[in-house]
């Protein structure tokens, strides 16, 4: 089945018509397929019809493929095989027409016997693009007969339609298309409104528990570091949770058509891509500053809180004078986290992770502050470390049970270039930042130690 045709097409099958007119043709239509079945009658619908009274007749009156006896020309099928040039160029007898419309001036239909339409010397021309056939280019005169070279001709306009039906076809389906995305964007947008509204309140009431906890708690309470823990969590779920809100915000309005532009006119949506964490434009204004130890602090407390329930040994080192770095504290955070939360996932009950920071004024092109995280797990295969921050990407990491998406060491380095910094890894651990005197406990022959180098701000 066909989708309907432009305009824009149909002014093209009345210029080509209007070709085969000038080369003589009394009569010339262009006709689609309705819908090709194989082994069923081939309905077709004018498209374009020389001379325009005969329109009303034809549309009436379908032209229909029938098999022939004399033919050689079975009903076609809605693909071919490679098209052959004896179909391609097949003129009188190839088709048997029902009577098409008269030309006499006074009456709509043709008159005289059966064989009328072959007394007036038709061609006709199948409209054939990669084995499909479309619909066919019919012509004809009662003067001459058509030679070679005006067949020749005929055949040209009729590759020159098929063509452009073809590129017509795919501009209705890709609009189609278009449209059902469009839909199906919009449920989806509406079902992340709905579970964003819902998130809110549990998240609301968690926050409000960890607050009530932390008041009840006495300072020499170790609990008391849990709470707050809590507390500062639902802070942090709750900025991502706004940025989560604009982030479709902004793409609904994307979804809404600029003004003055038709339903079927060809467009496309455009998604303003945001790094994931962009939480505001200074997210990547590298004037900005802080201190990477303050960043850190929250951060190892709830890491402490989970390495002890799995049974694994968390050490950092932090020296008390380290200069402030050009980041932004959010998205620094996120940095952090993901690569302590990888160490931690990543690591069996048992074993070790070591958090380092290091000033080195030395660090080329300009003075660094480096936040190295090594773990002592497995370890990340060599095929694996140039994937390992592309997103969605984990490697054998995916047949393991260990749960994760592939995306917190892509949004990482992404946040990490904002800030025009840098991110290493290496697999087997690097011993350059492990504890010095404590380095029989970190196995140098598996592991991952991950490095993020940050600008000094001096």
């Amino acid at each position: 089945m066909l989708m309907p045709a432009s305009s824009e097409f149909v002014k093209l099958c009345r210029s080509q018509v209007a070709i085969a007119v000038s080369l003589g043709a009394t009569f010339s239509a262009v006709y689609l397929t309705q819908e090709l079945v194989s082994g069923s009658e081939a309905k077709l619908v004018p498209i374009a019809v020389y001379p325009e009274t005969s329109v009303e007749s034809a549309e009436n009156q379908e032209l229909r493929l029938e098999p022939a006896a004399s033919s050689t020309v079975t009903p076609v099928p809605r693909r071919l095989a490679a098209p052959d040039r004896t179909v391609e160029e097949s003129t009188v007898g190839a088709i048997a027409p029902e009577p098409l419309p008269g030309f006499d001036g006074s009456s709509n239909q043709c008159q005289g016997p059966q064989n009328l339409w072959q007394q007036r010397r038709q061609i006709v021309t199948p409209l054939i693009h990669e084995g499909s056939v479309m619909g066919l280019l019919v012509s004809g005169r009662q003067d001459r007969a058509w030679n070679d070279r005006e067949e020749a001709q005929m055949q040209q306009i009729a590759r020159t339609l098929a063509l452009a039906c073809i590129l017509d076809q795919r501009r209705a389906w890709m609009q189609q298309e278009l449209r059902s995305s469009r839909q199906i964007q919009a449920q989806v947008y509406d079902t992340m409104h709905n579970l964003l509204h819902q998130f809110k309140s549990p998240l609301t009431a968690l926050r409000t528990f960890g607050k009530l906890l932390a008041r009840r708690l006495v300072p020499e309470d170790k609990n008391r570091n849990v709470a707050f823990s809590i507390v500062r969590e639902s802070d942090r779920l709750s900025e991502l949770l706004g940025q989560f809100d604009r982030t479709v915000d902004t793409g609904e309005a994307n979804l809404t058509l600029p003004s003055g532009t038709s339903e079927t006119a060809t467009s496309h949506v455009e998604f303003t891509r945001h790094s994931p964490l962009s939480l505001s434009p200074a997210a990547n204004n590298v004037e900005e500053s802080c201190c990477v130890g303050f960043v850190l602090k929250p951060l190892l407390i709830s890491a402490e809180a989970i390495a002890s329930e799995r049974h694994i040994s968390l050490l950092a080192d932090i020296p008390a004078d380290l200069p402030p770095v050009w980041a932004n504290d959010r998205a620094l955070r996120e940095v952090l986290s993901n690569l302590i939360d990888n160490a931690l996932k990543y690591t069996p009950a048992g074993r070790q992770i070591y958090i380092k920071v290091n000033y080195e004024a030395a660090h080329r092109p300009l003075p660094a502050a480096a936040v190295a995280v090594s773990d002592t797990g497995s370890g990340i295969p060599p095929q694996d470390l140039e994937h390992l921050f592309e997103r969605h990407y984990r490697g054998e990491k995916a047949q393991t049970e260990i749960p994760g998406t592939g995306l917190g060491l892509a949004i990482a380095r992404d946040l990490v270039r904002q800030m025009q910094g840098e991110i290493e890894v290496f697999s087997p651990i690097n011993p350059e930042w492990l504890p010095s005197g404590e380095a029989d406990l970190y196995p140098t022959d598996r592991g991952t130690t991950f490095v993020v180098w940050l600008r000094v701000n001096k």
